[in-house]
């Protein structure tokens, strides 16, 4: 499993929070998605993290 980070974030950070092994936030005050699949031990965070962001921002890659 992939994110992506869509242009309707508002760099609110709380996905980085939650699941930094996936999210960062660049310098730009955007949050990313690290180009990789989710290790299985940072699943359910990443998957919290996406359930839970305020502006639906995170959307499964594949």
């Amino acid at each position: 499993m992939r994110y992506i980070v869509n242009k309707s974030c508002i760099g609110c950070g709380a996905c980085a929070y939650v699941c930094p092994v996936i999210f960062k936030m660049t310098e730009k005050g955007q949050a990313e998605a690290e180009p990789m699949d989710v290790p299985i031990e940072a699943l359910k965070a990443a998957d919290y993290a996406m359930e839970n962001c305020p502006a639906c921002a995170i959307v499964p890659a594949d």
